[in-house]
């Protein structure tokens, strides 16, 4: 029916050529959701365009899901007479709000092998939309994202928003090491018998789930696929963004604090294989992570921030007294410091960025206490010591310091993880298995939601 998602088709293997070579081709089912929160106005076009794109361009199965969450105008009813007009459209409704709820809700429901997320206002170039799944229907990735931040995309925005997601991003980098670049483009997919297990454990059922269930994903060595976007800002948003900014960090904190403590890993997801070669006669590379490289690296990184460290002290120091421009100085490094290390000193160690943060404070702590008791001591002795005096026992300090913060870097924050190598549970190399169809929605999370079957709202297959 117009090309729509039918539940009880499994995807299965058809052979394809004439000639003696043949090889399987695989067809996956495609849940598009939109969640929706009084958007009667916006709907109706957005679902035509849609339709019309996924019946004429898209090659697989494909169902769209309309999640209204609580709304309070007619975006229900316009929801139920699109529905009723278009084949595979299919609407649920949610009476309590929350974006983050309805794609909890939606994606737990839906029967298809890769769920989907796109905003109302279709900002994100719907030719986007193949390239997102395909990494999903044949298992190389695990989750793809739309990205308005990565090489290649485009974007015509307001500076406001430019800025305000550029920094969110840089400090979502920052502070949990993520490796995705744009958290909060409203263009997601997952392999749906993925994103179930992750979904019991991202808290959050507002703008933060996204940011959340990535890094929980990256967190449990999952595999994070980003296509560059064209997309253009719609300037009629329900998001506020100082409130929104301020419930993403007060997120940042909560989900850095479960990665510390260990309540972020999820049981129960399949883990990928360490890379190895195909050919049966390669000579494999090894990257030399050992003493001499780390020494190298640390050496380079420690330089650079040592010389950042300085001038940040020499410029505070006219505005400040030592201790805290020494404070304020080394704050501002070390965090790129360690992530930097992380990345490239230690690539060996194994463990989540959280508690490589966390531990780096100690580290830093006990850095900025030798750095300042040294400046203490210079002045108890020299009260009258110039500023090149003072930079240059700071110098001296940080070295000493430096070589203190290698031996704890190696032997505590990024020390080697031990433990065997095999895990269970591997991705096997052919794609997933289809999900089987729910037949209700999930009634866990508080919510009150029910399937458009046989009623009013009826659209479905």
């Amino acid at each position: 029916m117009g090309g729509a998602a039918a539940p009880e088709q499994p995807r299965v293997p058809a052979e394809q050529g004439t000639g003696r070579a043949r090889s399987p081709v695989w067809t996956a089912t495609v849940d598009v959701v939109i969640p929706v929160h009084n958007e009667e106005r916006a709907l109706p076009g957005c679902l035509r365009v849609l339709h019309d794109y996924l019946s004429q361009r898209f090659p697989l199965h494909w169902t769209i899901t309309v999640v209204d969450n609580a709304s309070t105008d007619d975006t229900r009813r316009v929801a139920a007479e699109v529905a009723e007009q278009l084949d595979g459209v299919r609407v649920l409704h949610l009476d309590r709000k929350g974006r983050g709820l309805a794609l909890r809700t939606a994606w737990s429901w839906s029967d298809a092998d890769v769920v989907v997320y796109m905003d109302v206002d279709l900002s994100t170039d719907l030719d986007a939309l193949l390239p997102l799944v395909a990494p999903l229907v044949n298992g190389h990735s695990d989750i793809a994202i739309g990205s308005r931040l990565a090489r290649g995309a485009r974007t015509v925005r307001g500076p406001r928003r430019e800025v305000i997601s550029r920094c969110y991003n840089a400090l979502i980098r920052l502070t949990h090491g993520a490796g995705f670049s744009d958290a909060q483009c409203g263009f997601k997919a997952a392999r749906t018998e993925v994103i179930r297990p992750l979904l019991d454990h991202v808290r959050d059922d507002a703008w933060f789930f996204d940011t959340e269930l990535l890094l929980l994903a990256e967190h449990n060595g999952l595999r994070v696929h980003e296509v560059p976007v064209d997309w253009v800002e719609d300037v009629d948003s329900r998001v506020h963004v100082a409130k929104t900014a301020l419930d993403d960090i007060r997120g940042l904190v909560r989900v850095a604090r479960a990665k510390a403590t260990g309540a972020a890993r999820v049981s129960g997801l399949p883990h990928r294989p360490e890379p190895r070669p195909l050919h049966p006669d390669a000579v494999v590379a090894r990257r030399d992570t050992g003493l001499l490289w780390q020494l190298l690296s640390f050496g380079v990184i420690g330089a650079l921030s040592t010389v950042a460290t300085l001038v940040l002290y020499a410029v505070l120091r006219t505005w400040c007294g030592p201790l805290l421009a020494n404070l304020l100085a080394l704050t501002a490094t070390t965090l790129l410091n360690t992530e930097a290390n992380r990345r490239f000193t230690f690539t060996g160690a194994r463990g989540p960025s959280g508690r490589v943060h966390l531990q780096g404070a100690v580290v830093f702590a006990l850095y900025y206490a030798l750095t300042s008791v040294a400046l203490l001591a210079l002045h108890q002795f020299a009260p009258t010591a110039t500023r090149g005096t003072e930079l240059a026992v700071l110098l001296v300090a940080s070295v000493l310091g430096t070589a203190g913060r290698f031996l704890l870097l190696r032997t505590w924050v990024f020390r080697a993880d031990r433990r065997p190598a095999a895990r269970a549970g591997q991705i096997a190399s052919n794609p997933p298995a289809s999900n089987p169809p729910a037949d209700n929605p999930p009634a866990d999370n508080g919510s009150a939601s029910d399937r458009s079957a046989d009623n009013d709202e009826k659209g479905t297959e």
